[in-house]
């Protein structure tokens, strides 16, 4: 599995950014497919979730109503939006992958196995 991220940048508080991650090597039909990030002195965190197969979504609480995570089961591409970001959204963003996941493991990094190079984020206040 390969997974390659894209998108990061600088943007003001308030602004938006779009990331995307590029997954190829096998078919992901029985996959979950994450976003994390990780901010400098800090552990790598769950933000936003989604099962390949269904959809069923899991999001950290400190971005719900503002990051939303999607796929495109054609381009076998994962997005994160995030909207109204925060200078605490400010981190290496990394997308992530793992099969056969159960819900209550959606937001747990070790649960992963297949991982992408990050991507950075700077929010600016």
């Amino acid at each position: 599995v390969q997974l390659q991220a894209s998108g990061g940048g600088l943007v003001q508080t308030g602004g938006s950014l779009r990331l995307s991650c590029a997954a190829s090597g096998r078919t992901f039909s029985d996959y979950v497919m994450g976003w994390f990030r990780q901010a400098p002195g800090r552990e790598r965190e769950a933000v936003a979730v989604i099962r390949w197969s269904g959809g069923t979504t899991y999001y950290a609480d400190s971005v719900k109503g503002r990051f939303t995570i999607s796929k495109d089961m054609a381009k076998n591409m994962v997005y994160l939006q995030m909207n109204s970001l925060k200078p605490e959204d400010t981190a290496v963003y990394y997308c992530a992958a793992a099969p056969r996941l159960i819900y209550s493991n959606f937001g747990v990094p070790s649960a992963y196995s297949n991982w992408g190079q990050g991507t950075l984020v700077t929010v600016s206040s």
